[in-house]
């Protein structure tokens, strides 16, 4: 009955809000006509308050639940049928159920199996590194030049009137969508050796910053170009650093300030020396840095959030990207449906055939990069990926400025300079640290016992 209440609070406050936007407006304009039709500068504000409103149509139910369940003992009652197995399963996860394997919490290390994959000769490694490349660059590189020109070209429809498409959000949700499908469907077909234990609700916090930084990235291309856009995730260490040292205590060595600081000038070189005159005025640039920083912060919790749960229950990624997926998914359909963005996103995929085609491969390149991600953090480690990844940053700001005509000067282009050479000065400091340190290490005097 709470739950009930709440959802009808939530549905009065959604026709209040339709009734405060109508205004001389057709009365048949869903809620996000009625936002997109408001002044073009400030209507992300309002896009983003009604977004957060239609999250809490879940938020709100699900901390409900959460609390019935923990105030009237409903886990430790003996009738465990498949609902309760689900409560069961997004509450306190699966420690209460036998593990599938002898790698699970419970088992010593003498127990946990052990798997070792053959070694690979030399052609094989460069090969198999080829392929990592290759997936990488192609499906980042196709997903970045897809997704600003979706959110900035204009499409022709069967009459040849041409229209932009609005809607980030349902770009998120289709993307989203698509993910956790590919992860569901990999998870079956190789299933994991220890057998998923965390609660489910946990993966919303991760999914709830995804979902708002999606959202920043995709609205930001509405103000500022993409190699700015593109640029300033290459910046994503700072605000990745300061949540860190705020949400863990972590310290860091005098490299990673100093890279950081360098990574700053060069975004600010690469700023200054930067010009689009679609984006001239000065409305549209601060805006565009404001989304830009928001997305970086939402992003940077994502991460250290998705590495606390990492190191608390031991599962792997793909378990990750399922989970996250799932409930990005859940908030925007929810969000989308309070708003009736699906009907307007809908009508405007049936009378733009090409958008349908360009939103369907940017969130197969979407999904499939995540794999990719995986996949070569699995075989070579963080550091190749981490250069693979800077390399593809570069190459498309240059694809973006080949293909959409932006321009940079000198002083820009010094700027991205500036930002790679931090990046990958970070890279080389923090590999010859660890040399160092496994040098000393195999150095140190054994004591006798």
């Amino acid at each position: 009955s709470v739950i009930l209440v709440s959802l009808l609070v939530i549905h009065f406050f959604t026709d209040l809000l339709r009734a405060s936007l109508g205004g001389s407006y057709s009365r048949d304009w869903t809620l996000s006509q009625l936002v997109e039709a408001q002044s073009s500068d400030y209507a992300w504000m309002l896009k983003l308050l009604v977004n957060c409103f239609g999250y809490s149509c879940v938020f709100v139910p699900g901390y409900m639940i959460y609390k019935y369940v923990g105030a009237s003992n409903y886990l430790e009652r003996g009738n465990k049928n498949c609902l309760h197995r689900a409560v069961s399963m997004c509450i306190t996860g699966s420690t209460s159920y036998d593990l599938a394997d002898a790698g699970g919490p419970g088992a010593s290390d003498k127990d946990r199996p052990t798997v070792t994959s053959p070694k690979r000769t030399s052609s094989q490694e460069a090969v198999q590194l080829l392929w990592c490349f290759g997936g990488l660059m192609v499906s980042y590189l196709t997903w970045g030049v897809l997704q600003e020109k979706i959110m900035t070209q204009h499409y022709f429809n069967f009459a040849g009137v041409s229209s932009k498409f609005k809607d980030s959000q349902f770009l998120v949700f289709a993307n989203r969508l698509l993910a956790f499908v590919v992860a569901l469907v990999v998870l079956k077909w190789q299933p994991p050796l220890v057998r998923h234990r965390a609660p489910l609700y946990k993966y919303s916090f991760a999914s709830f910053s995804n979902i708002m930084s999606a959202w920043f990235q995709y609205e930001a291309l509405k103000f500022v170009n993409f190699p700015t856009q593109v640029l300033a995730k290459s910046c994503k260490i700072i605000p990745v650093m300061l949540m860190g040292k705020i949400m863990s205590k972590t310290k860091y060595e005098s490299y990673e300030y100093g890279t950081a600081l360098l990574i700053s000038l060069g975004m600010i070189f690469f700023l200054g020396g930067s010009s689009d005159s679609s984006k001239a005025s000065g409305v549209t640039t601060l805006t565009g840095i404001f989304l830009l920083s928001m997305y970086l912060i939402f992003d940077s919790f994502t991460t250290n959030w998705q590495g606390s749960l990492f190191k608390s229950y031991g599962m792997v990624p793909l378990q990750m990207m399922c989970g996250v997926n799932l409930f990005s998914a859940i908030f925007t359909g929810a969000s989308l449906s309070m708003q009736g963005g699906f009907m307007d996103s809908l009508a405007f995929a049936t009378e733009h055939p090409k958008f349908v085609f360009d939103m369907v491969v940017l969130s197969i390149c979407s999904a499939v990069g995540q794999l990719f991600i995986y996949h070569t953090i699995d075989v070579f480690g963080p550091v190749v990926f981490t250069i693979i990844m800077t390399l593809r940053q570069a190459v498309a700001i240059m694809l973006s400025c080949f293909i959409y005509q932006h321009s940079i000067s000198l002083v820009g282009i010094l700027g991205v300079l500036i930002v790679f050479v931090a990046i990958f000065l970070r890279v080389y400091c923090s590999q010859r640290l660890r040399a160092m340190r496994k040098r000393a290490e195999a150095n140190k005097p054994k004591m006798a016992v």
